[in-house]
């Protein structure tokens, strides 16, 4: 059983920087892509940024220059850095795991809370 901690996660004011981290449990982290998501209240869950076991990253528009992910695969983690927050950006964030190059995102974390304040 595979189990996705996420951690980073508060209260911010726009412009501010927040990194989130999301350490995963087993042995093959490295050969898996990672993914963020985020939910805002009343709204379907998204996706944010994913990276693969190759190191290559996707970002979706709206964070594109502003949020960075990166993983180290010897702590079997991965990372969201988040920079020049908006309120917009507030919502839970999750990280998921998936099969390379799979659409399907098998794992998921319990989430952890980001709030940009204005």
């Amino acid at each position: 059983q595979v189990q996705l901690v996420e951690s980073g996660g508060g209260l911010v004011q726009a412009g501010g920087s927040l990194r989130l981290s999301c350490a995963a449990s087993g042995r093959t982290f490295s050969s898996y892509t990672m993914g963020w998501f985020r939910q805002a209240p009343g709204k379907e869950r998204e996706f944010v940024a994913r990276i693969r076991s190759s190191g290559i990253t996707y970002y979706t528009d709206s964070v594109k220059g502003r949020f960075t992910i990166s993983r180290d695969n010897a702590k079997n983690t991965v990372y969201l850095q988040m920079n020049s927050l908006k309120p917009e950006d507030t919502a839970v964030y999750f990280c998921a795991r998936a099969v390379d190059y799979s659409a399907t995102y098998d794992y998921w974390g319990q989430g952890t809370q980001v709030t940009v304040s204005s």
